[in-house]
C-alpha cells in the first residue's frame, strides 16, 4: 500500500477486508496561504496529525503555539482535539487552536461547545507585491535603494525623504540584516513581551529571511519589520512585527521598511505579499487598507483557559 510515510506491505493473508482510497483532496486557497504562513513562522517544536500541525515554542506568540487546523487530522474530530489537548498538556502549555473560518466553522463550534476560550480574531491580509510597489512609490520616491548586496553584508543606505517630509525622516537610513541585532530583539520585546531563547528560532528558522530597521541620524532603532519568503514556490512574502515608535507613528516609516522588503522579496521571485493582523487592529488595518491589502480569510484563535 502507498502511505503519506511510504510504501507498507502487508500479507494478503492477514487483509479482512480492503477499499479503494480516493486521491487525498488538494489544500484550499486559504488552507495553502495557512501553510505558507505556517512555514514563514516556524515552532521551535512541530508535530503533525494529518495536515494538522501542532506547534509549541515555550509560549511565545499564539502562532508558535497553536495547532493550525488544515486539512484533516485524520482521526475521528472528537478523538483529535483530545490529543491535542493531551499534547499542550504534557508540555505544560495551555491547549490552543487557531482555525481558518469559515472553512473550519465545525470545528471552532465544537471548541466553542467544549468551552474553549476565544481570543481576538484575527486576518489574513493579502496584495499583488507589483500592486504593492506601485502604491508605495509615491510614499517612497527618492529615498535610497537598499540592494540585495547591502542587506547581505550589513551596509545601510540613506533615505532621502520626497517633499513635505520632515528633516528628522529625511536623515534616517533603512537598513535590511540577515540576522535581528540585540536593539532589534529589544524593540521587538517591548511590544510583544520577553522574548524566550526559543523565540530566535521562531526568527531565523527560515532561509530567506530578513530583519528591516530605520535609523535616526544619532543610530537610534525607531522601527522595525520582518519579512520573509518561506513557502516552496517562493511565492509569498511574509510581513510581520512592524512597529514605529510612537512619537514618529503615521509619517512613512512603515511604508518605508515594508518597501525595502518588498524590493528584496521582488529580486527571490516572490510574486504576491501576506501579513495577519487582529481585526480590532483599527490603525494598522486602515495603513493596509490604504495600501491595497484587502481580507483574504479570517481565523478564530481559542484556548482551553483552567482555573
Amino acid at each position: 500500500m502507498r502511505a503519506r510515510t511510504g510504501a507498507i506491505r502487508v500479507p494478503i493473508a492477514e487483509i479482512a477486508r480492503a477499499k479503494p482510497v480516493p486521491p487525498r483532496r488538494r489544500f484550499t486557497p486559504t488552507e495553502s496561504l495557512e501553510s505558507a504562513a505556517a512555514m514563514g513562522w516556524p515552532a521551535r517544536e512541530q508535530e503533525q496529525l494529518g495536515d494538522w500541525v501542532l506547534r509549541a515554542t515555550d509560549g511565545w506568540t499564539q502562532r508558535a503555539n497553536s495547532t493550525l487546523a488544515i486539512g484533516s487530522p485524520d482521526i475521528p474530530l472528537s478523538d483529535a482535539i483530545d490529543f491535542v489537548q493531551r499534547w499542550y498538556s504534557t508540555r505544560s502549555l495551555v491547549p490552543a487552536f487557531s482555525v481558518p473560518v469559515p472553512l473550519f466553522k465545525r470545528l471552532d463550534d465544537e471548541l466553542e461547545r467544549r468551552g474553549w476560550t476565544a481570543n481576538p480574531v484575527s486576518q489574513v491580509m493579502t496584495i499583488a507585491l507589483p500592486s504593492l510597489l506601485t502604491a508605495l512609490a509615491p510614499a517612497t520616491s527618492g529615498s535610497g535603494q537598499v540592494s540585495p548586496a547591502a542587506s547581505d553584508s550589513g551596509q545601510v543606505s540613506p533615505l532621502v525623504g520626497s517633499g513635505g517630509v520632515s528633516p528628522d525622516i529625511e536623515s534616517g537610513r533603512v537598513e535590511l540584516a540577515t540576522e535581528p541585532s540585540e536593539e532589534w530583539l529589544t524593540a521587538v520585546a517591548g511590544r510583544k513581551g520577553p522574548l524566550p531563547e526559543s523565540a530566535r528560532h521562531v526568527l531565523t528558522g527560515v532561509t530567506n529571511v530578513r530583519f528591516a530597521g530605520w535609523y535616526d541620524r544619532t543610530g537610534t532603532l525607531l522601527a522595525t519589520a520582518r519579512g520573509c519568503v518561506a513557502d516552496p514556490d517562493s511565492r509569498w512574502l511574509g510581513l510581520s512585527l512592524i512597529g514605529v515608535d510612537e512619537h514618529l507613528r503615521r509619517r512613512g516609516l512603515a511604508q518605508r521598511l515594508i518597501a525595502a522588503l518588498a524590493r528584496w522579496a521582488a529580486d527571490l521571485g516572490a510574486q504576491d505579499v501576506y501579513l495577519q493582523v487582529e481585526q480590532r487592529n483599527a490603525g494598522a488595518v486602515a495603513l493596509y487598507e490604504r495600501l491595497g491589502f484587502t481580507v483574504h480569510h479570517a481565523y478564530s484563535s481559542r484556548r482551553l483557559l483552567t482555573d
